[in-house]
């Protein structure tokens, strides 16, 4: 650990580096209890014993401070301090927070004479000198101190004698293997916002438990005992067990999974550790997590709301990707990812289809506050919404859905059915975004050229949200090409199709033809034909809507000086264009989609105009920006968004990084302006950073994104195909 100081006087700091044990005991009825001591080392080295029922034996070796002598060592428990909290006596003199109380408040008496407890830590107390810095060293290992000249033959028994090698070794081996993932042709710029990005995300795991029927016991709301009260939370979910390392939003302040932006992580994840990768996504479809009614698990505090569906997307890429890297995918993982997603999307089929016309409400979706109202609650007008982008999630994951049991299916014919399954699932829900002639009561707008929201009243009738934002973007994410060669080896799919194109001719009516042969002979599925598909993309490009100097923003900035207003009742509903914060109190005041830029969604965006490029290839070129004459096609697209968003971390030519805004000490201090934060979500305008700092989680996408379009061009994908969507840097 080295501290710095970077003021203009000396100044004295005090350092706790602290081993603890997570506190079992005191909980489980007669769990045994761990336990740390004070024992001798080697000479001015200061030394604890770590002993553990499960793991065992380690020993924590604290260097000497500065002035050569052995540093102090402090203990207690990792108990409540339930006397300041509950005002209930503790069940021991030694409570957690006792070093605060020994330092701050000198009370002597804190900390337990006897150096021992199940919390420690040595006490430096360090004055550095202004443009110095000081260094503390410290170890942790099975080694003993009567074992030590034994290891460590060469520095005398000396556990610090080989430490700056370790470490200097540990520090070339990272380097090494990040300069492997990094495409040759990034700059030392963008290797480095890559190579933060990545820490991150590896920063980012966390191990987390919670027991769900034992949390509804304790709480006296277990709903299989009569008579109890109602539960805080979560009372429909007492089969879960969690007690696992997952990847977090961010573990400082967000110290809790979320389904969906797990999704995400594991694609930047896979760079680094596919195998945990891996582990993560079968995770949440393990019987412990996924619900018995197939519902994958939202977040903590509302495991039933509803999450968009990326699971599906998120293991085919991580299947294709395993595949690209050793030749051969994991099949036996994919079909078990296959068997537990059925699962849950028959219960999005079930839940969230109300009138079983192939339109979905979802609910919470991810996009919190993009709309007019609280799509989690009831509707002030009662009735229900009609969601592009719930229905554009499910004609997503249907593709997706089929994308395995193709793949299932050229090993094992028993699959086939289910790819005609989840074929027909994709025309039905597409058709049903925009039935054939000009209605009132879909999603597609054919004046405007867009996806709306639809309220659908108690009575029948029938209003689109006329909000232009993600929503109505969102069904072009839904873009997937399948290659030629897989096809004809199932007649039993191909003959249904046929089939289905003769005698249900409404379901193609003005959605792409899938009979019309792209690129190489490929085939394309997307709600959006042709025409549908430049008419949103012209949004989409527009400066004036969509289209950031720093990615596509989630509210077209046309609501600035337009704001979508709806009168009902006496009260009036408002949505404006808002960059940065929200200045809405829906979900907390603390969700912010009228106009910031969020890394994940602009991911699926790049992933749809590759998709879209290997099926069109150069013949389909658009204005980008709308309205500027510079024709591009849809790769080009596609790498001008991920370079915006790249512009983001990067360092202009002004020296300046969007991503600090106005923070002057982060932009031009030497010792900050090189280490990157990822937030949460960006400034539509100026690209800041917003939300929580570190929350790298999926805004660690853009080492992705960096990686992909520096190691790859738009000839070698459209030779490749969809499968180099996922290129890896060789």
């Amino acid at each position: 650990i080295s501290i710095f100081n970077r003021g203009m006087q000396p100044a004295e700091i005090h350092v706790l580096p602290t081993l603890w044990f997570r506190n079992t005991w005191s909980w489980a009825s007669g769990a045994p209890r761990p336990l740390l001591k004070q024992v001798k080392g080697p000479a001015g080295v200061s030394a604890v014993a770590a002993s553990h029922p499960d793991l065992g034996e380690r020993t924590l070796y604290c260097q000497s401070g500065p002035d050569g002598k052995a540093v102090p060592l402090l203990f207690t428990e990792n108990e409540t301090n339930t006397e300041r909290i509950f005002g209930a006596p503790n069940a021991s003199p030694y409570v957690k927070d006792a070093f605060h109380n020994f330092i701050i408040h000198g009370q002597s008496g804190a900390v337990n004479p006897q150096g021992q407890g199940s919390k420690s830590a040595p006490y430096y107390r360090l004055v550095v000198s202004p443009g110095e810095h000081e260094t503390i060293r410290l170890r942790l290992t099975e080694v003993a101190p009567h074992a030590l000249k034994a290891a460590y033959p060469g520095s005398g028994g000396d556990p610090f004698g080989d430490f700056d090698g370790v470490l200097a070794e540990r520090k070339r081996e990272a380097d090494e293997f990040y300069d492997y993932i990094s495409p040759d042709s990034l700059s030392r710029d963008q290797a480095s916002v890559l190579r933060q990005a990545l820490a991150g995300m590896l920063w980012s795991k966390q191990y987390y438990y919670y027991d769900l029927d034992r949390w509804l016991v304790e709480r006296g709301a277990d709903p299989l005992s009569p008579g109890q009260r109602e539960a805080p939370r979560n009372s429909q979910w007492y089969h879960m067990v969690n007690a696992d390392v997952i990847s977090m939003p961010d573990k400082w302040e967000y110290p809790w999974y979320a389904a969906w932006d797990l999704a995400f992580h594991t694609v930047a994840l896979l760079m680094v550790d596919p195998d945990f990768a891996k582990e993560q996504l079968a995770l949440m479809l393990r019987e412990d997590y996924l619900h018995p009614n197939g519902q994958i698990p939202a977040y903590e505090w509302n495991f039933g709301d509803v999450n968009p569906p990326v699971h599906a997307w998120a293991t085919v890429f991580t299947y294709l990707t395993e595949q690209q890297l050793s030749g051969q995918g994991d099949l036996k993982f994919l079909e078990h990812a296959f068997h537990k997603l059925a699962l849950n999307f028959t219960w999005w089929i079930n839940r969230k289809d109300l009138t079983g016309k192939n339109v979905f409400q979802g609910g919470f979706l991810g996009l919190d506050n993009i709309g007019v109202f609280d799509r989690s609650a009831p509707l002030p007008t009662g009735g229900h919404l009609e969601q592009a982008d719930g229905t554009a999630w499910m004609v997503f994951y249907s593709q997706m859905m089929l994308q395995i049991a193709i793949e299932l299916a050229l090993h094992d014919p028993v699959y086939e059915d289910m790819a005609i399954k989840f074929y027909e699932h994709f025309l039905y829900i597409a058709a049903a975004m925009d039935r054939i002639g000009d209605n009132e009561d879909e999603m597609w707008d054919e004046q405007d050229g867009f996806y709306y929201d639809l309220l659908r009243l108690p009575d029948g009738t029938c209003q689109r949200l006329k909000v232009r934002s993600m929503v109505g973007l969102l069904p072009l994410c839904a873009a997937t090409v399948f290659p030629s060669d897989s096809l004809p080896k199932l007649p039993r799919f191909l003959e249904r199709a046929r089939w289905i194109r003769e005698n249900r001719p409404g379901l193609m009516a003005n959605i792409h033809d899938t009979r019309t042969a792209g690129y190489n002979d490929r085939r394309l599925l997307s709600p959006l034909n042709d025409t549908k598909l430049r008419r949103v993309l012209a949004y989409m490009l527009d400066e004036n809507e969509f289209l950031s100097p720093y990615g596509i923003r989630a509210l077209s900035r046309d609501h600035l000086e337009h704001p979508f207003v709806l009168n009902l009742g006496g009260s009036e509903y408002r949505v404006e264009y808002l960059p940065a914060e929200s200045n809405s109190g829906m979900f907390g005041g603390n969700s912010n989609w009228r106009g910031p830029i969020w890394m994940p969604m602009n991911a699926l965006l790049v992933r749809a105009l590759l998709q879209l490029y290997t099926y069109y290839g150069d013949s389909f070129q658009i204005e980008c920006p709308t309205g500027s004459g510079n024709q591009m096609n849809l790769y080009q697209v596609a790498e001008e968004i991920a370079n915006r968003l790249a512009g983001i971390f990067l360092r202009g030519a002004d020296g300046r990084r969007p991503v600090f805004g106005g923070a002057e000490k982060l932009q031009t201090d030497p010792h900050w302006r090189d280490y990157i934060l990822f937030y949460e979500y960006f400034h539509g305008d100026n690209g800041a950073g917003l939300g929580a700092s570190h929350q790298t989680g999926w805004t660690g996408l853009i080492a992705r994104l960096l990686q992909l379009f520096a190691g790859t061009d738009a000839g070698q994908m459209l030779q490749s195909g969809v499968r180099s969507s996922i290129d890896i840097h060789d």
